[in-house]
């Protein structure tokens, strides 16, 4: 069973405003966000995984993607990074179509995916594996003595193996590693998986920094508080479906849960 879509009441400038960053609007239905996805369907071989999705993302904004497991959010994520091919007009990143580019060339315009599950190089040392983040030389904010600051917890841990870290230790240094690329868009794809709920407020208070830096966010996560607290707008999948979207003040919570679980 699909859960009809669900949009939140337009935001104020118009029938053909839609939210923007903080808050913002977007009055002209031309103008076009840093990320562009739509009417993408895709997924794995003959087992189709997103159906038809469509959003955007505008910059300095943070969008969460929320939804049950196998809903479609990794699958998304991929889409956009270049782990996965669409039609080359579905995807548009600052007005280009990168539908069928590469993902190493994604890289190098700006979007850098932190995966699920973390994925350092577990024989690499902390400081080796931010270094590989920042193969692409794209110029920006984030260098090895950035990310030090932002997760003070990685300083004492430079030239410890990855493969000895805890699993916060892995989260930050993975999400470091992302932002070694000094992306303008970054993916982040499940970020409190499997870890305490006080090392996941620890991860989440560097947020804020990140975006002040001039990055722009998209976080996917199962952990809808966690989302909804962070974020300017959210969009929830079922079933590789779009079936809620709107900013949190706008979406009430039995709303969420709905589109959540399909009732």
């Amino acid at each position: 069973m699909h859960a009809h879509p669900v949009e939140a009441a337009p935001a104020a400038g118009g029938p053909n405003a839609s939210p923007g960053p903080r808050g913002g609007v977007r009055t002209s239905p031309l103008a076009e966000g840093l990320l562009e996805v739509e009417g993408v369907s895709t997924g794995y071989g003959s087992f189709r995984a997103l159906f038809d999705v469509s959003l955007h993302v505008d910059e300095g904004e943070i969008l969460a993607v929320i939804g049950a497991n196998g809903a479609g959010k990794s699958t998304l994520l991929k889409t956009i990074c270049g782990l996965l091919r669409t039609e080359d007009s579905t995807v548009r990143f600052d007005g280009r179509p990168i539908g069928t580019l590469p993902a190493h060339k994604r890289v190098g315009l700006g979007i850098s995916l932190v995966p699920e599950g973390r994925l350092v190089f577990p024989s690499l040392t902390v400081h080796e594996n931010l270094l590989v983040g920042g193969h692409s030389r794209r110029t920006g904010p984030w260098s090895v003595s950035k990310v030090r600051e932002l997760f003070p917890l990685l300083d004492r841990l430079m030239d410890k193996q990855a493969a000895h870290l805890s699993g916060g230790e892995q989260q930050a240094l993975a999400i470091g590693r992302g932002l070694m690329a000094n992306p303008r868009l970054l993916l982040l794809d499940e970020v409190s998986l499997g870890l305490a709920p006080i090392v996941v407020t620890e991860l989440y208070k560097a947020i804020p920094r990140i975006v002040a830096e001039g990055t722009t966010l998209i976080i996917v996560e199962q952990d809808i508080g966690q989302a909804v607290a962070v974020a300017d707008r959210i969009v929830c999948l079922l079933e590789g479906r779009v079936v809620l979207q709107g900013r949190p003040d706008e979406v009430t919570r039995e709303q969420i849960s709905a589109a959540y679980f399909g009732i």
